[in-house]
């Protein structure tokens, strides 16, 4: 019996030892693929530009150029009436600079002339007899041409319009009631606050949507080019033969540019904060998970992109093929909730979403891992996911 127990014994620490040189031997084959990764990604000064200049100048460019707040929207004024209540609502509609007057406009023929070559893009139509009509406490009506190709730009010079003579309209209303000494009727009135965004600004809801979108261009592609690149050079195979196991090789590959896309974060987010003032309201360990699982997802899919590709070409296109739909279905331009029922489905396996709702509701909101939790475990689970069937590709490949 004592036997036994001391052979058992003896196997199990033999065993032990086995498993602890296993992981010293992956732990030596990972740190020198990630070794040869660094070396081979420093000398290439092309890549080096994709990974960190050029996600700081998009990041910049993008962060002036994507603007939804209008102003000086040109405006056409088509004064029928040429009164002087009619030079006076016109003047005072284009008081605040939301609306920029625009030479022209002497009728509605060349008013719509003027929408159709672009040189407008809306036409205020005061109509004959407003003045005529106001005194006698009749309606009227002002015509709002819209030229419809820029539905936001629209919608604005719309609004503007609307509550201006909607406020009109309520102060010749309460004047006509004082006159006949009727009191006025209560009114009830919407106050919005907005708590996250006090100044409806563009710039901190959109620069969350612009990093992530770097991130996932950048990492994907040259993670897919790069596995490619190394198929055609013929230094992958002589990597296959080594008995380095697929996943330290994948890992090894994929720790340069997380480290890398740590880095570009940081960088992309102080840009924001300096440039366009993006507050960061949230803990800094939840926009580190989120980061970290976000690039493992978009590093595995550029790897499982050049474990099915077999050339350059065929990684840089697969790569765009899934870049595409992933931010036009991640909620960076449009809310999700406005897209199809049968295409919210698919939203749920697009890591691109999950990040963006990290980002946005960690920097905007402050939200911790109590509010995120189930978003980064979508990330996590997405991420293990790809890295098993890029792993299985590579092992097949190897086989």
């Amino acid at each position: 019996m004592i036997g036994k127990e001391r052979t058992e014994r003896a196997e199990g620490t033999e065993r032990m030892q086995k498993a602890g040189k296993r992981g010293r031997a992956w732990a030596v084959a990972l740190a020198a693929v990630v070794r040869k990764e660094v070396r081979q990604t420093l000398r290439d000064r092309r890549v080096m530009f994709l990974l960190i200049v050029a996600p700081l100048l998009q990041t910049v460019i993008l962060g002036y150029a994507v603007d939804f707040d209008f102003e000086n929207v040109p405006t056409l004024v088509v004064d029928l009436d040429r009164t002087a209540t009619s030079r006076m609502h016109a003047r005072r509609l284009l008081a605040d600079h939301t609306l920029q007057r625009q030479p022209g406009g002497a009728s509605v023929t060349t008013a719509t002339a003027e929408l159709r070559s672009g040189k407008a893009a809306a036409a205020i139509v005061l109509p004959p007899g407003l003045e005529r009509d106001v005194l006698a406490e009749r309606p009227a009506e002002v015509q709002v041409l819209l030229d419809g190709t820029d539905p936001n730009r629209a919608m604005v010079v719309a609004s503007a319009a609307a509550r201006y003579f909607g406020e009109t309209a309520e102060d010749l209303l309460r004047e006509r009631l004082a006159r006949a000494h009727v009191p006025p009727p209560p009114v009830i009135r919407a106050e919005p606050r907005a708590l996250y965004n006090p100044g409806l600004e563009t710039a901190p809801f959109m620069m969350p949507g612009v990093m992530t979108m770097l991130l996932v261009i950048t990492t994907t592609i040259v993670t897919a080019m790069g596995l490619s690149r190394e198929r055609e050079m013929g230094t992958l195979e002589q990597v296959l033969v080594t008995p380095i196991p697929p996943l330290v090789l994948l890992l090894g590959k994929m720790t340069p540019p997380l480290v890398i896309g740590c880095f570009d974060v940081f960088l992309v987010l102080t840009a924001g904060v300096w440039l366009f003032g993006v507050p960061v309201s949230g803990p800094p360990a939840v926009l580190a998970a989120g980061t970290l699982l976000y690039l493992v997802c978009t590093l595995g899919i550029g790897l499982l992109i050049s474990s099915v590709s077999k050339t350059q070409q065929q990684s840089f296109l697969a790569g765009f093929l899934f870049i595409m739909p992933a931010i036009l279905l991640s909620g960076v331009m449009t809310p999700v909730q406005a897209m199809p029922a049968w295409l919210r489905m698919v939203t749920y396996v697009n890591p691109v979403r999950y990040f963006i709702e990290v980002l946005r509701g960690n920097l905007l909101k402050g939200a911790g891992f109590a509010d995120l939790w189930w978003r980064l475990g979508a990330l996590g689970m997405i991420g293990v996911i790809i890295l098993f069937v890029a792993t299985m590709r590579l092992r097949k490949r190897m086989a």
